[in-house]
């Protein structure tokens, strides 16, 4: 739908056309609209790189500087949910996402009249979106990619799952005063080893007889079952478990009972919660297509984000509205008559900052990265945890410990981290080099949490492998293909750029923090036992710290 906004008298006046992306009426509105107007202007919801995508070209690609400002991935990720989304509504409407757009600016050409791209940079959005969201509604996003829930529940299992990762090694070191023995752990570790070669059997198995997906679902639910049955209450496994090693052992257990409690505790808090209606928000009221003039499916799906994640809404519509705006006004003011094409959902608001425009927020603020609202626990935590690392050798070291044993732990140190991190890249299809690259910086970036080994590692990839935004519509296409099972589906989106790359950077940052969990809960301890045991350590650590104190006071006495 089309309204006039109050021009002033001086000025030219502005023509807010209200579309919706998807909707074939749309289409047919913004010709008709612009041919009867014939206007000065055409103002569409674009920016310069969609646009330039929208028209076949190549969007930019990702400066590999880029990546090591720390959320270029996480950014991604973002674009290409709410890329995903809108691509299959537009689907089930039959209409292209974004043709009231494109025959705007088709009109506008074939009138020879001139367009303007009034949007702001979909980057800059989609920063602003990341920076404004909580830790809570992050987790809330991941959860609902991977489980298809975004509520209490998928909050509470990937919570459960992280804090499960963290307390696998707190198992390894104080399970025995809870009754935890090596025997425990070896039953553990067995069902993990039937888990695993029960379910790939099955799946196996199952593929014969099933799609690919309910072969996933047979291969999982029997491995579990034979791993718990088989593996910790029977024992089957105990013969093999008795070759390995007891670090093997101690660390593949414990870790495996970190997570089932994490996991589990995670699930029954979210399902309690959710029975509760703590965490939850109200889903926008169902809609069809006639409807879709009053409200867009970008903003249909924005307000959802309004419920579920307010500072995100902020950054997706409001901010938006008021950037628009802006471009209308300036506009307006220079004389001109203008029409201008933008989702429905946003009419409202531009047309309200165009009749009172003295309500605009100032400019500046709108773009940029805003910085983020409330403590900054990520930043504290990092310092704390680089403290806490340096800490221990130096006073180690003032307690007059041998530098060959501090050079020995270091050395364990930087190996594991190594190893581990570009074991992960590697597993996601690094080349050797970025993975060497990414195992060579994971020591420094486990000391420094601010900082990941999976960024210096895309880094390096970007250098081979470009990667751009048109690389989300390939994996769009295969997530909505129904007809292949998920591991064929998987398979394929690694060999899509930007998928790879998200991998890549995932599992080299993964790889780093097992490492250092596995190094500070099972190697730590085996070097304390040289200097007498964790209780000497902590000893020597509180002479080095009184040594510490009592140098200081002669240099300042």
């Amino acid at each position: 739908m089309s309204q006039d906004a109050a021009p002033s008298p001086q000025n030219g006046r502005v023509q807010v056309v209200g579309t919706a992306h998807v909707s074939k009426e749309s289409v047919a509105e913004v010709e008709e609209t612009i041919r009867a107007e014939r206007p000065d202007v055409v103002a569409v919801e674009l920016d310069e790189g969609r646009y330039r995508q929208m028209r076949g070209g190549t969007p930019d690609d990702i400066e590999p500087s880029d990546l090591l400002s720390g959320n270029t991935v996480f950014q991604f990720i973002a674009y290409w949910m709410l890329s995903y989304v809108q691509a299959q509504l537009g689907e089930k409407f039959d209409i292209s996402p974004g043709a009231d757009m494109l025959a705007a600016v088709d009109t506008a050409e074939e009138e020879g009249i001139d367009v303007a791209l009034v949007d702001r940079d979909i980057q800059t959005t989609i920063q602003r979106f990341w920076a404004r969201m909580s830790v809570v509604e992050k987790f809330r996003m991941a959860g609902g990619l991977a489980f298809g829930v975004s509520d209490a529940r998928a909050v509470g299992v990937v919570v459960g799952l992280l804090a499960g990762v963290l307390v696998g090694p707190l198992v390894g070191l104080f399970g025995g005063s809870l009754g935890i023995t090596p025997f425990v752990l070896g039953r553990v570790t067995g069902g993990v080893i039937l888990a695993v070669a029960a379910g790939l059997a099955l799946q196996t198995l199952a593929e014969g007889f099933t799609d690919g997906d309910d072969a996933l679902v047979v291969g999982l639910g029997g491995g579990l079952a034979v791993g718990l049955v088989g593996g910790v209450g029977l024992g089957l496994a105990a013969p093999l478990v008795d070759r390995l090693s007891p670090f093997l052992v101690s660390a593949v257990g414990s870790l495996a009972i970190g997570i089932a409690v994490g996991v589990t505790a995670g699930g029954l808090c979210g399902l309690v919660a959710y029975r509760l209606g703590l965490g939850t928000y109200e889903d926008v009221e169902e809609f069809d297509v006639e409807d879709l003039t009053d409200a867009d499916v970008v903003s249909v799906m924005m307000e959802e984000f309004r419920a579920f994640s307010p500072g995100g809404a902020e950054a997706l519509i409001d901010e938006r509205d008021a950037y628009i705006a802006h471009q209308l006004v300036a506009l307006r003011q220079n004389g001109a008559h203008v029409v201008a094409v933008v989702g429905a959902g946003h009419r409202a608001g531009i047309e309200s900052y165009l009749e009172r425009p003295e309500t605009l927020p100032p400019m500046e603020s709108l773009v940029g990265v805003p910085q983020k609202r409330g403590i900054p626990w990520g930043k504290i935590v990092g310092v704390g945890l680089s403290v806490v690392f340096v800490g221990f050798f130096v006073l180690l070291a003032m307690a007059g410990v041998r530098n060959g044993f501090l050079l020995r732990v270091f050395a364990a140190w930087f190996l594991i981290n190594g190893l581990f991190a570009a074991a992960g890249a590697k597993l996601a299809g690094a080349r050797w080099l970025s993975a060497a690259v990414g195992g060579a910086v994971a020591w420094l970036t486990s000391v420094n949490p601010l900082l990941a080994p999976g960024w210096f590692t895309g880094y390096m990839e970007l250098r081979h492998a470009p990667v751009n935004v048109a690389d989300i519509g390939r994996l769009n296409e295969l997530l909505a293909d129904e007809t292949r099972s998920i591991r064929e589906i998987v398979s394929d989106m690694f060999d899509v750029p930007l998928f790879r790359l998200i991998m890549i950077v995932a599992l080299t940052n993964i790889g780093s923090i097992v490492a250092s969990l596995l190094f500070v809960a099972y190697v730590l301890p085996l070097f304390a036992a040289d200097l007498g045991g964790v209780d000497a350590v902590t000893r020597l650590m509180l002479d080095g710290a009184a040594n510490s104190a009592d140098l200081l006071w002669r240099a300042v006495s």
